[in-house]
């Protein structure tokens, strides 16, 4: 055996325990929900198969429509805010002033808190008879009444999506922070030698090296975001009348009801979206570039 398949070898048998596990647990479950969404699957009837029936079925429902074009809106919407605040702030803290690992400190907070804890906290900081929010808004004269947050199609949104980017911001913060720092002084230094000015170091220098780190850190906040569940369960739980139900909560809900052919078809969807965002990322143009570099 030649030298360079030994080395193969010895690598896939460190590799073996990892691989076993991802098999277990991850590559058979999925597997096996996308071998039960062929079936009619309810507890109080005869299990049958059904080939595609299930997935034609939720395609001819309205709620299905809405929760695929509820959850991209929101991971869009929120994924973005979430680069945009978490490379602002990861900016800052890559400054030097006083105060500096006090406030590093802080901003892991929101991160560390458990979702349901946090959104306990954000639904009554928007409770419509003693939120904090109101309380704020009518105080200063923004609004003459309170604001129904939870129960507008429109503001239960945007609710959604402020407790969402409040919560995970600090993660974009992090992993950015990381890839500021590894960016060496003498770029800097050279290109204000060579007389350019803070927003021309931002494009030409910061945002090149610091693309590899931000392509991951959007495609893991991208799934993770079309996966939401606890976050709306909590404060919205889907209402008001399903304005805000996602996938997973979808999902939930035909597993909570014994359709379970129906919910294993939801998650097989569910799982098909965040496959083709994350090729997305993965093959469109700079961002192919820049895992490749990683």
């Amino acid at each position: 055996m030649s030298e360079r398949r030994r080395n193969t070898l010895h690598a896939y048998l460190f590799l073996l325990p990892l691989l076993t596990l991802v098999a277990a647990f991850i590559l058979l479950p999925v597997l096996a929900t996308a071998f039960n969404s062929l079936f009619r699957d309810i507890s109080y009837q005869p299990r049958r198969f059904v080939g595609l029936g299930n997935f034609l079925a939720l395609a001819e429902r309205a709620e299905f429509r809405h929760a695929v074009w509820f959850t991209c809106a929101f991971s869009a919407v929120a994924v973005t805010l979430e680069a945009i605040f978490g490379l602002g702030f990861a900016l800052l803290l890559n400054e030097s002033f006083r105060g500096r690992g006090m406030l590093r400190t802080v901003i892991l907070v929101p991160w560390a808190i458990p979702t349901i804890v946090s959104a306990k906290i954000w639904k009554l900081m928007f409770d419509y008879s003693y939120g904090v929010l109101n309380s704020i808004v009518t105080s200063l004269g923004l609004c003459d009444d309170r604001v129904n947050w939870l129960g507008a199609p429109a503001t239960a949104f945007w609710a959604l999506v402020a407790a969402e980017v409040w919560k995970t911001t600090p993660f974009m913060v992090i992993i950015l922070l990381a890839g500021l720092q590894a960016i060496p002084k003498d770029l800097y230094e050279q290109a204000a030698v060579d007389g350019a000015r803070a927003g021309r170091r931002f494009w030409h220098v910061t945002l090149p090296v610091v693309r590899p780190v931000l392509t991951i850190a959007l495609i893991f906040r991208t799934i993770d975001s079309l996966r939401i569940f606890d976050l709306v369960y909590v404060l919205t739980g889907g209402g008001p009348g399903g304005a805000t139900q996602t996938l997973s909560m979808l999902g939930y809900t035909y597993y909570s009801n014994n359709r379970f052919g129906r919910g294993s078809a939801v998650s097989v969807v569910t799982f098909l979206v965040v496959l083709l965002v994350t090729l997305v990322y993965v093959r469109a143009g700079r961002f192919r570039e820049a895992l490749s570099e990683t």
